[in-house]
């Protein structure tokens, strides 16, 4: 475990990074996105920051606690339905008409659902899945230009990809159904944006050496996703997180420990050639990391891991994906 003196020591050194650090904080307008956010603003010189939902609300409630807490940083919030990939082209679109650079790209959005069936956007795409996985990797393609300029801007400058998600969770694909159109379910979902993340990050770190990639499980941490839950729901969510709050982590501090799994320099891009910590694929400063919830690497599902890379499915995986875009371009 990483422990919280030194997480804190080092995010109290973030003035290290320079002015003007630019991050982007998809799903910033809740829970481990939000206290992140609110961290990095206030470890930060004069920080350039983007929140990106669709609580408008919510986020003028944020964005003035952010100003509050540095007045010298400049915080923007784009509404916008990251559940759909042309949400997500909008929203790098109007990122990338302002910002020349992006140091940091923080990712959380997601949803809780009981429904065991496809839910299609208006891209034919599971809602829930979409926001997982496929939103979150064009999120990470569309802003690539900019984190890799924010590499080249300065020798050692942050570069850095943040995946809140399922990390150590990964489990078999079904390879002949990537999209779950013919067995979708809400377990095959999990295990499938879960594997397809390490997956397609550990592939974008050997593309593109001048960014780390880090994927994470949070552990049970207690945000306010409660209250979205129905009357009939709500009492057993409650008594769920009553019988585990032992292990539960505190919003706070899971905030910090995800701004320093952002920029801790223990996890290098792969171009650094540092000893620092084991990748997903067990080189150290491999430049894609899985990170359990206390900063530590995790080294479970290896043999998983080992043969899918052996038997090219990393490179399946991601063509995938890219199949997934390029059919939606044609949809335009």
């Amino acid at each position: 475990m990483v422990q919280l003196p030194a997480v804190r020591a080092n995010n109290a050194s973030l003035a290290r990074l320079g002015p003007g650090q630019v991050a982007v904080f998809v799903g910033g307008t809740s829970g481990i996105g939000e206290a992140t956010a609110r961290e990095f603003v206030q470890k930060t010189d004069r920080p350039r920051v983007y929140l990106i939902g669709r609580n408008e609300a919510q986020a003028s409630r944020i964005l003035k606690a952010l100003r509050e807490l540095n007045p010298e940083g400049h915080t923007t919030f784009i509404k916008q339905d990251i559940a759909l990939l042309r949400g997500a082209d909008e929203a790098c679109a109007k990122i990338m008409a302002k910002e020349h650079k992006v140091n940091l790209l923080f990712m959380t959005a997601g949803m809780i659902t009981w429904q065991e069936e496809l839910v299609k956007t208006s891209e034919g795409l599971d809602q829930k899945f979409s926001l997982h996985y496929y939103s979150r990797m064009r999120f990470a393609m569309q802003l690539l230009p900019l984190l890799k300029a924010a590499a080249e801007e300065t020798p050692g400058a942050l570069s850095r990809v943040v995946n809140v998600f399922s990390a150590g969770h990964e489990g078999p694909l079904d390879l002949d159904d990537l999209s779950l159109e013919k067995r979708y379910g809400l377990q095959a979902c999990a295990t499938h944006a879960s594997t397809m993340t390490t997956l397609a990050m550990e592939h974008l770190a050997r593309q593109h050496p001048e960014t780390a990639f880090i994927h994470t499980f949070p552990g049970i941490v207690k945000t306010g996703l409660v209250s979205g839950f129905g009357p009939l729901v709500k009492p057993f969510v409650l008594a769920l997180m009553a019988l585990y709050s032992p292990w539960m982590v505190p919003l706070a501090e899971s905030g910090e420990r995800h701004l320093y799994a952002a920029t801790s320099p223990r996890f290098p891009p792969r171009n650094a050639g540092l000893e620092v910590a084991v990748g997903v694929d067990g080189v150290e400063g491999s430049g894609s990391y899985s990170l359990h919830w206390d900063g530590e690497p995790y080294t479970k599902n290896t043999a998983l891991l080992d043969r899918y890379r052996s038997e090219g499915v990393t490179k399946l995986v991601w063509e995938h994906t890219l199949d997934v875009f390029k059919n939606l371009r044609r949809q335009d």
